[in-house]
């Protein structure tokens, strides 16, 4: 792995942790694509920094259990615009 991707992957983390922001989110930040976003925090964090991976881990479990939850809200926001 090189410097660039480790500092990538680290500052990722980082901004997930202080902000609790989305996968998409951080691609958007990054100008990289969520599965290389995932995959980052997902994977490589492990073997970079076990301790940060732990907390960014918990972080992407919560995200998955409400997913369901801002799905239906963006649908609905979408069908309230909709209307007017």
């Amino acid at each position: 792995m090189n410097k660039n991707m480790e500092v990538r992957i680290l500052k990722e983390a980082d901004i997930m942790i202080k902000t609790k922001k989305t996968v998409r989110e951080l691609a958007t930040i990054f100008g990289v694509s969520k599965s290389t976003v995932h995959k980052d925090l997902k994977y490589r964090l492990m073997s970079l920094d076990f301790h940060l991976f732990q907390k960014v881990e918990q972080i992407l479990n919560f995200h998955k259990e409400v997913r369901h939850l801002r799905g239906g809200q963006s649908t609905k926001k979408k069908y309230l615009k909709l209307e007017i």
